[in-house]
């Protein structure tokens, strides 16, 4: 598309005329995926970080507001961002844990840190151990693969991750909206969101797109917002940790 273009120095284009670029050449697109790539390809774009296979080769634009974009350039340009900053933190024992800063939910990553040990102490870690372990919720679930853009901490507009997208044995969407603590009705408002986003982006007419809440447990209020709510299951989570005696060796 860029060498199509042959943009000049400056020279900026809307997210909606890659669109229209890709709608044309390539009709098959559907515009979320091409706005996920605009989003990896742009090196100021703190959400480019939440794409694992981001690399130097994705280093193409420069986000300069909202779907505005323009061609990189290195020599003036700030460095692209490839990785998160971190800050140190101390837990309950005592122990210094790093913690990826984040945007969205300020302070919620530092105090989910803080935690016990009957859940998961950030968000990102039962992200991450959900994302490998789907069939845990459904057999046959997987995590959405957009050529190298996958379905972890997909973006999903305006700034906005879901924080999974899976695909199930089907083949329609499933979009999970994960609380490492307790979950309240307000969530239900978060993945209604998202899955009409993916209907309207993502999924193909006709297609299902259906919605799961995870959390460490269910608040009354959002088991009753639930309630009739077509395509929606939730599910608690619980860690457990056992402790086997290992015998020791007898020696002469």
């Amino acid at each position: 598309m860029l060498a199509d273009w042959g943009l000049k120095s400056g020279e900026t284009f809307s997210a909606q005329r890659a669109i229209d670029w890709f709608a044309e050449h390539y009709p098959k697109l559907k515009a979320g995926s091409i706005h996920a790539h605009l989003v990896q390809a742009s090196t100021n774009d703190r959400s480019r970080l939440h794409h694992p296979a981001t690399n130097v080769s994705d280093d193409l634009l420069f986000k300069v507001g909202s779907r505005e974009y323009r061609r990189f350039e290195p020599t003036t340009d700030p460095a692209p961002l490839h990785q998160a900053p971190k800050v140190q933190i101390a837990n309950a024992n005592g122990k210094v844990i790093s913690v990826t800063e984040e945007e969205d939910d300020a302070g919620v990553a530092i105090d989910a840190a803080l935690a016990g040990s009957s859940q998961f102490a950030l968000e990102k870690d039962l992200q991450r151990y959900l994302a490998d372990n789907l069939q845990l919720i459904e057999p046959g679930l997987t995590l959405f693969q957009d050529e190298e853009i996958t379905g972890f901490e997909y973006p999903a507009g305006g700034g906005r991750r879901i924080d999974i997208l899976a695909k199930d044995r089907s083949g329609g969407f499933v979009v999970l909206e994960l609380k490492v603590e307790k979950g309240y009705d307000r969530v239900v408002g978060q993945l209604l969101r998202y899955v009409n986003w993916v209907r309207k982006e993502l999924a193909e007419p006709g297609q299902r797109v259906r919605g799961i809440i995870v959390c460490r447990s269910m608040s009354e209020d959002l088991i009753l917002a639930c309630s009739g709510i077509k395509d929606v299951e939730l599910f608690e989570y619980r860690l457990q940790v056992t402790v086997s005696k290992v015998p020791l060796l007898e020696l002469p």
